[in-house]
């Protein structure tokens, strides 16, 4: 998947920390802190790494900004997200249920869903069960 071209530390610094947190979206903020190098380098290796396909972007609404997670091969394509309201945690949902639901939009009403996009918003079970 990763495409061949100009590397650098910095470069392999992000794209190791992406991979180390595969599971995880992680922002620009926690690349940074991790890496310890420039902001603009961050956005720069981010958005070019975005561009080969090798990271996926994510805007979640309402977080402002966005989450960067490395595309696996067997990685985050065909799923849906839940994002809990609560503790902002995000869960990626691999079940088949949903994975009908998507072939059910495509097939009955044409519309190729991007699970790039697809959050469900509400609350983790741990939250769930905290008291208000």
């Amino acid at each position: 998947m990763e495409k061949s071209g100009y590397r650098t530390r910095q470069r392999e610094m992000i794209l190791d920390y992406l991979k180390e947190n595969g599971e995880r979206h992680l922002t620009a903020e926690e690349i940074l802190a991790h890496c310890r190098i420039g902001k603009s380098t961050v956005y720069r290796h981010l958005e070019k790494l975005a561009e080969e396909g090798v990271v996926r972007k994510y805007h979640l609404s309402g977080e402002g900004g966005a989450s960067w997670q490395y595309a696996a091969p067997d990685g985050c394509d065909g799923h849906f997200h839940l994002k809990c309201v609560g503790c902002g945690a995000l869960v990626h949902l691999k079940c088949e249920t949903m994975a009908g639901v998507s072939a059910h939009i495509e097939r009955e009403h044409g519309f190729l869903v991007d699970h790039t996009k697809t959050v469900l918003y509400g609350l983790c079970p741990a939250c769930r069960r905290k008291p208000e």
